[in-house]
């Protein structure tokens, strides 16, 4: 069997036989795994025949005369159609906004340039195509804060965390709306929070943000039903539920039990949902107004939500992918007669999912009239769980058979597989971009910014063959002209401010490419050191956020008293020698952060104290020339634990962190305020040296 041939096939796919390392030596992807991942793109390689066709198939779709059925291209650019059509071939385009155009291609073949931004309608020798023509960039800080160099700040919550009087254990929309308000009177004009993904109603027992069954709805059980239905609907539901006691235990916990929170609150929304279907409802008109416009997305979700819970209640499997076989294909008779069926479980779920719509646009609303120039940023997750409702509903735009993951770099020395699902680069262009285009609407819908998980998704993407680890694994290749197109464009089209988070393996240029598209990069103060000292705050770059930690990483007290370094013993991912050597890197490291703080004129004293270190930590990086400044609530509060530890186990409580503290009040507290002061005072001396 030839290897040549079969990495000739691999780099037709999109995959990367050859990558270079976090330690800049070069690997090459082992010819088994090659044909386990080529499998899996739709590319059989078992021998030498199976190779041969499908490099045929291949070439034949290279050699294709045929558009796509969406193009994309940029605003002011001129579209060369000669591969495709003849020079002064007559065509019709059809704008968005309801002009239509007619005309020939130049003598190059061109289709003329296109200056209005939008998805407009090609017809052309008896054939239609649609032109996603896009903005030079995304809506940047000066643009959304409206003055001309702007240096605003803001905070990044675990949604989950929050906590109201009454919130039964969990935090939600009206928990945010509280924190929202404290923070836009302290100068805050952003809140980033944690994935807002829709979960598994159904799996009591999966609540990582970053593993969810859908990216194209969200997680019901943060929905605050009182703020759409009212404080006495709620109460009653609670009543008929018996869930009183049960809300107060839950919500006395220090820590979150997500299976006992998610029971009492699906019991509770059950019971809105038949209140509210019992009679003629004021919000019904509204309600259905919100199922039609979901469309197709909306009742495949709560088709899927409803099947599932079938399956479960009956002792069958609950991945879709082992369902008896009718019940795969969305489209189906056998789906539609379950649904004929279960009519009322099915607007159940369109139900909750229109509460929680509802409840997230309330709370950017009620960030934009508190004052804030962007107000929610939400944060898109690398990708969705294999077996749930994305996966299902759109089987042609998502490979069934890999994982996503990351290779060793310098954070993970063994990889990462994250066991999510990837889109198909090869789906994604066959059906025009849909799967894209939607999930991008679903998260800037109701947030006036969004934060990319692992950007580097819109170049490439680690994908792993399912049931191997991270070492299996190799790089496949994304059209990511096209994916940063549209991303510009729904960005524009939304107001939205991108961040796309680049920390780990980066291709070379990408940076450079994000940044002239106004997509914010993320630099971290844990890391932004070169040589054993901290970079200078003037040297941090301009075309990217300043934070001083991530939800992943350990805050700065955390960080100074290394509890990330004991945790990740505990959890038995560093044995004790690593540990030893983990100790005195640090012990070196927080000496530089000391000596940094000192130089630059944070410091407040000779000999700090650790919430001294964390206080000019704050004030170092509000002095940072980013646009953006990002402040966890966890370095707020001078905490000294992480939401999360990444890694295998369960010894660390990911996800399951709550404040003590009431969300409305916990800015409040003289240290806390102070630290905000600090924060606001460093941005605006940052803007004023601007302006300049």
């Amino acid at each position: 069997m030839s290897d040549a041939r079969l990495a000739e096939l691999s780099k037709a796919a999109g995959l990367s036989v050859d990558w270079v390392d976090a330690d800049g030596n070069t690997q090459s992807v082992k010819p088994e795994h090659q044909r386990r991942l080529l499998e899996a793109l739709g590319y059989p390689a078992a021998d030498d025949e199976q190779i041969e066709a499908s490099l045929a198939q291949l070439q034949q779709r290279h050699d294709s005369l045929a558009l796509g059925p969406l193009v994309t291209l940029d605003q002011q650019q001129a579209l060369d159609l000669t591969r495709y059509f003849p020079p002064g071939t007559p065509f019709e385009l059809q704008l968005e906004q309801g002009e239509c155009l007619e005309g020939r291609l130049d003598d190059s073949g061109r289709l003329p340039v296109i200056g209005t931004t939008g998805y407009h309608s090609l017809r052309i020798a008896g054939g239609e195509v649609t032109l996603a023509v896009a903005p030079a960039a995304c809506p940047s800080v000066a643009e959304l804060a409206g003055r001309a160099d702007a240096k605003i700040w803001g905070l990044s919550a675990q949604l989950y965390s929050l906590r109201r009087p009454g919130d039964g254990g969990l935090g939600d929309t009206q928990a945010l709306e509280a924190l929202l308000r404290s923070a836009a009177q302290r100068g805050a004009d952003a809140m980033a929070i944690s994935p807002m993904h829709a979960m598994f109603s159904a799996n009591l027992h999966t609540f990582s943000p970053y593993s969810p069954s859908s990216r194209l709805f969200f997680n019901v059980l943060h929905a605050a039903p009182a703020t759409v239905l009212g404080e006495a609907a709620l109460q009653q539901a609670i009543r008929t539920c018996g869930l009183g006691e049960e809300l107060a235990r839950l919500e006395s916990l220090e820590l979150i039990d997500w299976p006992g929170v998610a029971s009492a609150r699906m019991q509770i929304l059950r019971q809105l949902h038949a209140d509210f279907a019992a009679s003629i409802h004021p919000l019904q008109a509204d309600f259905e107004a919100f199922r039609e416009a979901g469309g197709d997305a909306l009742r495949q979700h709560c088709r899927f939500e409803a099947l599932r819970s079938f399956m479960d209640l009956n002792g069958l499997p609950v991945d879709w992918r082992a369902w008896p076989e009718q019940y795969r294909d969305p489209a189906s008779d056998a789906v539609e007669q379950f649904c004929d069926g279960h009519q009322h479980e099915i607007e159940f779920h369109a139900f909750a999912q229109w509460l929680i719509a509802r409840c997230l646009h309330g709370a950017q609303r009620t960030a934009r009239e508190a004052g804030m120039s962007i107000g929610l940023i939400a944060d898109l997750a690398v990708g969705a769980d294999a077996s749930g409702s994305q996966a299902w509903g759109r089987q042609a735009e998502l490979l069934q058979s890999v994982s996503v993951g990351a290779p060793p770099d310098i954070l993970n020395r063994s990889g990462q597989n994250w066991g999510v699902s990837a889109f198909s680069p090869q789906g994604l262009q066959q059906n025009g971009y849909r799967a894209y285009i939607e999930m991008l609407r679903a998260n800037l819908a109701h947030a006036g910014g969004m934060r990319i998980d692992h950007v580097m998704t819109l170049r490439r993407l680690w994908v792993i063959p399912a049931g191997e680890d991270s070492s299996a694994g190799a790089y496949l290749n994304y059209p990511s002209e096209d994916l940063l197109r549209l991303l510009c464009l729904e960005a524009e089209r939304h107001r939205a401010l991108i961040v796309g988070e680049d920390l780990g393996t980066v291709p070379d240029g990408l940076r450079e490419e994000l940044a002239a598209r106004n997509i914010l990069g993320m630099r971290v103060l844990l890391f932004e050191q070169s040589d054993g000292h901290f970079n200078a705050p003037a040297n941090w770059p301009r075309d990217a956020l300043a934070t001083t930690t991530t939800h992943d990483l350990p805050s700065i007290r955390g960080w100074l008293a290394s509890r990330d370094i004991h945790w990740r013993q505990a959890a038995g991912h560093r044995s004790d020698d690593y540990t030893k050597q983990d100790h005195q890197l640090r012990a070196q490291e927080t000496r530089a952060l000391h000596q940094a703080l000192h130089e630059h004129g944070h410091a407040t004293a000779e000999q700090m104290d650790d919430d001294q270190q964390l206080d000019a930590s704050i004030a170092f990086i509000g002095s940072t020339p980013a646009p953006l400044v990002l402040l966890p609530l966890e370095d707020a509060m001078a905490a000294s634990e992480q939401p999360n530890l990444p890694g295998p186990g369960d010894e660390h409580p990911n996800w399951r962190r709550r404040w003590a503290e009431h969300a409305d009040s916990m800015l409040d507290a003289p240290a806390v305020a102070h630290r905000l002061q600090r924060l606001q005072w460093a941005r605006n001396l940052v803007e004023g040296i601007g302006h300049d």
